[in-house]
């Protein structure tokens, strides 16, 4: 424990380590995709592709390390029971703060498999993390706007069987795919702008995962329905690095996938649609309810 440091030092020195882990696991994890291109056998595609995770989990253990390191942080966690390393889930939560990625990490490595999330192409030329994406095989969409596809109609659906080719690595394997449903991070700028119905969330946006579903829905029986509260707020990636996160309340849901969802257009059936849409809302009502009820039950802490 660092806590008889200086907020700031702690910062400067978690900083530091993050930035030497992440250089350190990011050469032999690229070493490993070289040799994957090398070796386009599945025997070895597999194998590769089972130690390449494993690295990329230590990662995250060495995060894990430095969180622990800056601060005592008080987690309060339910619904971990019955979740299975061997088993691929489609996981989603309220997106507050970039902090939420590291915490998700956190009570989730080794638990279930990677969180691989689905990301722009553009996202591709990020430095060095750009690499360790497409090294670790996250899929990478080009989607298409509707007026690119009303002047481009032959490129209909191509977004969704580039995708769909993306994912067809993942077949042989468990995997767990995130999807942040508002879209973007909770702020009260953007909570009145959308005129949002819900208290502490932003409106849903069901596209995103219903693509995924579109894509690999039968494989994705199970969705992680994770609910995050902070009892002293929404905290920036510096809070976290600096030790200045007190607590953390996380709520796990595991729920089955409706079947009627698999196997469907969400661009083009406006009934399938429309379903999957109430069924996105509802999910988001209760999430609401049940971050209200955290906010009574963990409100902020006394300094």
């Amino acid at each position: 424990m660092l806590s008889f440091l200086p907020h700031t030092l702690r910062g400067i020195l978690a900083t530091l380590i993050l930035v030497t882990s992440t250089l350190c696991w990011c050469i032999p994890l690229l070493g490993m995709s070289i040799i994957k291109l090398l070796l386009p056998f599945n025997a070895a595609q597999l194998a590769l592709s089972k130690i390449m995770s494993v690295i990329a989990e230590s990662w995250i253990t060495c995060n894990k390390g430095w969180m622990n390191l800056v601060r005592s942080t008080g987690w309060n966690v339910q619904g971990l029971q019955g979740l299975h390393y061997d088993h691929s889930y489609l996981v989603t939560s309220n997106h507050q703060s970039w902090v939420d990625i590291l915490v998700l990490q956190y009570q989730l490595n080794r638990r279930i498999p990677l969180l691989r999330f689905f990301l722009k192409q553009e996202l591709i030329w990020v430095p060095v993390i750009g690499l360790c994406w497409w090294a670790l095989d996250f899929p990478f969409m080009k989607r298409y706007t509707k007026a690119y596809l009303a002047k481009h109609p032959e490129k209909k659906g191509k977004d969704l069987e580039t995708t769909r080719k993306a994912c067809a690595k993942f077949s042989r394997i468990p995997v767990a795919i995130f999807n942040f449903l508002e879209g973007t991070r909770f702020t009260q700028a953007k909570h009145d702008e959308q005129n949002s119905p819900f208290q502490h969330l932003l409106k849903p946006k069901a596209g995103g995962i219903a693509f995924v579903l579109d894509a690999m829905g039968e494989q994705l029986r199970t969705l992680v329905n994770v609910t995050i509260h902070y009892p002293d707020g929404r905290p920036t990636f510096w809070c976290l690095l600096s030790g200045r996160l007190r607590s953390v309340v996380v709520r796990f849901e595991e729920m089955e996938i409706p079947r009627q969802f698999i196997g469907k257009s969400y661009d083009q059936d406006e009934g399938y649609r429309a379903e999957f849409q109430l069924w996105v809302n509802q999910l988001w009502e209760r999430k609401d309810q049940l971050l209200s009820q955290l906010h009574r039950e963990f409100p902020a802490a006394r300094a």
